[in-house]
């Protein structure tokens, strides 16, 4: 027997939900980009650029944001890397605008992370290598002493760090990758899910001692299973300890072509529509300005971001009356440069009104020849196939929805 109404009404589980519920997370400042669940989604990328080429990064920062990306990342190797990083900065300001940016600290990397420090808005290092030692293949355990003894080297190298951020009202990421787990953490835990949250959450424990809490996690691997019980596992573990720091989420290496992109959003749409993330990364092997569309596409596919045309159109049946893909090409290419519409192209009135109906415009086949317009669920006219895309778009402008494009 099918749940009556009352029930489905009063079911409290969301996978009923049609709303998406973020989980409550603390807001952390990244060069005036706020990051948390009171605030959007935010959109990051990473440039490719040797750090030391201070023109090509400038102007490979300059391209991502522009493209639409809010948070960039760039690679700090070396101190003379992040002593280059000082020199981008500036010339961002001269010749462009300031730009949010992330430091990406590796190996050993607590001098590198506290000269970059002074001129990025956030650091982010991964707890495998920050404090890296060389893997020893005749190892069998660890010791309890020994693993004090790193605890206490790792507190003791990272606090100069967070007291520096800390001081300069900065930004931390606390960055795990499940393919640079310490070899502690693979001898407690194995290569899990667990010693990933167990990695980073020693960190996170050594910031809450010394009350720094501009914080946002990633917990990323290449495959999406093992990013997915990563990220639920790093948000449960943060509830039932206290911790509201925002996520960042990301499936690392996805490769290029459709299968990168499916495979970022088969991690990144399964944890948003779940309520987990706060920022987000598509790390694909291609121009990281491709990433950018990725981003937004995911965002607003989910509603958590409207930033662009939402198109609905049906996949083409023997009822179709004229050349669907043709014409929703041509509807695009004529309105993609709008914001916040939602464009709705039918093959025919079969189930065009009704498949349409939470759109603000719709171009239905009436008949052999003729097009109706629809605004919302009311149709406007009927016009003939030729006049078709011209009458849609002169219906939007006599509503004043319309914008030229640039």
């Amino acid at each position: 027997m099918s749940a009556t109404m009352a029930e489905y009404q009063s079911s409290t589980s969301r996978r009923y939900d049609t709303q998406i519920h973020r989980r409550v997370t603390r807001t952390v400042n990244v060069g005036g980009v706020l990051i948390g669940s009171d605030h959007p989604v935010r959109v990051q990328s990473m440039i490719n650029e040797d750090t030391l080429d201070v023109e090509g990064a400038t102007a490979a920062i300059r391209r991502l944001h522009e493209a639409g990306c809010e948070i960039v990342r760039l690679t700090v190797p070396s101190l003379g890397h992040a002593k280059a990083v000082g020199e981008i900065c500036q010339r961002l300001r001269e010749t462009y605008q300031p730009v949010p940016l992330v430091a990406d600290v590796h190996h050993n990397g607590m001098k590198i992370a506290l000269e970059v420090a002074n001129h990025v808005d956030k650091v982010r290092i991964n707890p495998g290598l920050f404090v890296f030692d060389k893997a020893d293949p005749d190892r069998t355990e660890f010791s309890g002493e020994e693993i004090a003894s790193i605890r206490e080297r790792i507190a003791e190298n990272f606090e100069p760090l967070v007291t520096r951020l800390k001081q300069q009202d900065k930004a931390l990421r606390i960055g795990v990758n499940h393919g640079s787990l310490a070899e502690r953490m693979l001898f407690a835990y194995g290569d899990t899910p667990l010693g990933m949250v167990e990695s980073a959450m020693e960190f996170v424990r050594i910031c809450d001692s010394l009350d720094f809490h501009n914080i946002v996690i990633s917990m990323k691997a290449s495959r999406a299973p093992v990013m997915l019980a990563a990220y639920r596992l790093m948000a449960d573990t943060m509830d039932q300890e206290g911790f509201n720091y925002p996520l960042h989420l990301g499936v690392t290496e996805a490769g290029d072509g459709d299968y990168g992109r499916i495979k970022s959003t088969a991690g990144i749409a399964t944890l948003l529509a779940e309520g987990l993330g706060d920022t987000i990364r598509v790390s694909l092997t291609e121009a990281p300005e491709k990433e950018i569309p990725v981003c937004y596409s995911i965002l607003q596919s989910i509603g958590l971001r409207k930033t662009m045309v939402e198109y609905i159109s049906c996949p083409s049946c023997g009822r179709t009356l004229f050349n669907l893909e043709e014409v929703v090409q041509k509807v695009r290419d004529s309105t993609s440069h709008l914001v916040g519409l939602d464009i709705a192209v039918m093959g025919c009135i079969v189930n065009g009104p009704g498949e349409m109906a939470d759109a603000d415009y719709g171009y239905v086949g009436k008949g052999p020849g003729v097009i109706s317009l629809y605004r919302g669920r009311d149709e406007i006219r009927k016009v003939s196939e030729s006049e078709g895309v011209d009458a849609l778009i002169q219906l939007i402008k006599d509503d004043g929805r319309w914008v030229d494009p640039p």
